[in-house]
Protein backbone atom coordinates (compact mmCIF):
# COMPACT_ATOMS: atom_id res chain seq x y z
CA UNK A 1 0.00 0.00 0.00
CA UNK A 2 1.33 3.65 -0.96
CA UNK A 3 1.93 5.70 2.09
CA UNK A 4 -0.07 8.49 3.01
CA UNK A 5 1.86 11.18 1.14
CA UNK A 6 1.67 9.41 -1.82
CA UNK A 7 -1.82 8.77 -1.64
CA UNK A 8 -2.59 12.33 -0.55
CA UNK A 9 -1.05 13.22 -3.86
CA UNK A 10 -3.40 10.97 -5.91
CA UNK A 11 -6.29 12.21 -4.18
CA UNK A 12 -5.61 16.34 -5.38
CA UNK A 13 -4.88 15.05 -8.86
CA UNK A 14 -8.05 12.98 -9.35
CA UNK A 15 -10.19 16.23 -7.65
CA UNK A 16 -9.70 17.04 -11.41
CA UNK A 17 -12.45 14.16 -12.36
CA UNK A 18 -14.95 16.01 -11.21
CA UNK A 19 -18.05 14.10 -12.22
CA UNK A 20 -17.12 11.36 -9.63
CA UNK A 21 -16.19 13.83 -7.01
CA UNK A 22 -19.34 14.96 -7.72
CA UNK A 23 -21.06 11.64 -7.02
CA UNK A 24 -19.47 11.07 -3.75
CA UNK A 25 -16.90 8.70 -4.54
CA UNK A 26 -13.58 8.87 -2.18
CA UNK A 27 -10.00 7.03 -2.84
CA UNK A 28 -9.36 5.00 -0.38
CA UNK A 29 -6.42 3.14 -0.80
CA UNK A 30 -4.07 2.81 -3.87
CA UNK A 31 -0.73 0.03 -4.37
CA UNK A 32 0.80 -1.61 -7.24
CA UNK A 33 -1.64 -1.49 -10.56
CA UNK A 34 -4.54 -1.66 -7.53
CA UNK A 35 -7.18 1.24 -6.15
CA UNK A 36 -9.67 1.30 -3.57
CA UNK A 37 -12.42 3.64 -4.12
CA UNK A 38 -16.08 4.05 -1.38
CA UNK A 39 -19.05 6.39 -1.71
CA UNK A 40 -21.89 6.58 0.18
CA UNK A 41 -24.80 6.09 -1.00
CA UNK A 42 -27.71 8.87 -0.39
CA UNK A 43 -31.02 9.79 -2.15
CA UNK A 44 -29.57 11.33 -5.41
CA UNK A 45 -28.27 8.08 -5.78
CA UNK A 46 -31.58 6.24 -5.80
CA UNK A 47 -34.09 5.74 -8.42
CA UNK A 48 -38.06 5.43 -9.13
CA UNK A 49 -38.02 2.47 -7.76
CA UNK A 50 -35.70 3.24 -4.54
CA UNK A 51 -32.48 1.22 -5.79
CA UNK A 52 -29.15 2.62 -7.01
CA UNK A 53 -28.98 3.88 -10.08
CA UNK A 54 -27.17 1.92 -12.84
CA UNK A 55 -24.49 4.56 -13.37
CA UNK A 56 -23.68 5.08 -9.97
CA UNK A 57 -22.02 1.63 -9.57
CA UNK A 58 -20.45 2.51 -13.29
CA UNK A 59 -19.04 5.23 -12.47
CA UNK A 60 -17.79 3.72 -9.10
CA UNK A 61 -16.24 1.42 -10.82
CA UNK A 62 -14.81 3.60 -14.04
CA UNK A 63 -13.17 6.00 -11.84
CA UNK A 64 -11.54 3.24 -9.51
CA UNK A 65 -10.17 1.42 -12.79
CA UNK A 66 -8.83 5.08 -13.82
CA UNK A 67 -6.99 5.27 -10.41
CA UNK A 68 -5.74 2.19 -10.45
CA UNK A 69 -4.44 2.28 -13.79
CA UNK A 70 -2.77 5.82 -13.99
CA UNK A 71 -1.67 6.65 -10.85
CA UNK A 72 1.29 5.69 -11.08
CA UNK A 73 1.86 6.52 -15.05
CA UNK A 74 -0.98 8.28 -16.67
CA UNK A 75 -2.56 7.48 -20.20
CA UNK A 76 -4.66 4.59 -19.87
CA UNK A 77 -7.91 5.33 -21.26
CA UNK A 78 -11.04 2.96 -21.16
CA UNK A 79 -11.33 0.57 -24.20
CA UNK A 80 -14.52 -0.92 -23.32
CA UNK A 81 -16.01 -2.23 -19.93
CA UNK A 82 -18.21 -4.91 -19.42
CA UNK A 83 -20.59 -4.57 -16.11
CA UNK A 84 -23.09 -6.76 -14.61
CA UNK A 85 -25.03 -5.56 -11.66
CA UNK A 86 -25.23 -9.12 -9.67
CA UNK A 87 -26.71 -8.07 -6.39
CA UNK A 88 -28.41 -5.51 -4.84
CA UNK A 89 -26.66 -3.33 -1.19
CA UNK A 90 -27.25 -4.35 2.29
CA UNK A 91 -25.40 -1.21 3.56
CA UNK A 92 -25.03 2.42 2.89
CA UNK A 93 -21.47 1.74 1.12
CA UNK A 94 -20.20 1.30 -1.55
CA UNK A 95 -16.35 -0.25 -2.12
CA UNK A 96 -14.67 -0.23 -5.21
CA UNK A 97 -11.61 -2.99 -5.92
CA UNK A 98 -9.37 -2.48 -9.38
CA UNK A 99 -6.76 -4.98 -9.64
CA UNK A 100 -4.55 -5.71 -12.72
CA UNK A 101 -5.23 -9.13 -14.92
CA UNK A 102 -2.99 -8.39 -17.31
CA UNK A 103 -0.81 -5.69 -19.20
CA UNK A 104 0.36 -5.18 -22.28
CA UNK A 105 2.30 -2.70 -24.65
CA UNK A 106 -0.82 -1.17 -25.77
CA UNK A 107 -3.96 -2.84 -23.43
CA UNK A 108 -4.58 -3.29 -19.94
CA UNK A 109 -7.31 -5.65 -18.32
CA UNK A 110 -8.43 -4.80 -14.78
CA UNK A 111 -11.28 -6.31 -12.52
CA UNK A 112 -13.33 -4.48 -10.58
CA UNK A 113 -15.35 -5.69 -7.63
CA UNK A 114 -18.28 -3.81 -6.11
CA UNK A 115 -19.31 -4.39 -2.44
CA UNK A 116 -21.34 -3.17 0.18
CA UNK A 117 -19.69 -2.31 3.64
CA UNK A 118 -21.10 -5.46 4.95
CA UNK A 119 -19.10 -7.84 1.67
CA UNK A 120 -22.15 -8.70 -0.13
CA UNK A 121 -20.84 -8.32 -4.02
CA UNK A 122 -23.36 -6.18 -6.20
CA UNK A 123 -20.90 -5.37 -9.44
CA UNK A 124 -18.49 -7.36 -11.16
CA UNK A 125 -16.96 -5.31 -13.93
CA UNK A 126 -13.93 -5.93 -16.72
CA UNK A 127 -12.27 -2.57 -17.83
CA UNK A 128 -10.30 -3.02 -20.97
CA UNK A 129 -7.58 0.27 -21.09
CA UNK A 130 -5.60 1.67 -24.20
CA UNK A 131 -2.27 2.84 -23.58
CA UNK A 132 -2.32 6.13 -25.34
CA UNK A 133 1.44 6.93 -24.87
CA UNK A 134 2.07 3.94 -27.11
CA UNK A 135 0.43 4.72 -30.34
Amino acid sequence: MADKETLERVREFFEGDHYAMDTGVFIEEIDDHYAKCSLVINDRHRNAMGGVMGGVYFTLADFTFAVASNWQKAGIVGLNCDVSYIGVPKSDKLIAEARLVKESKHISTYNVEIRDSLGNITTIVQCLGFNVNNR
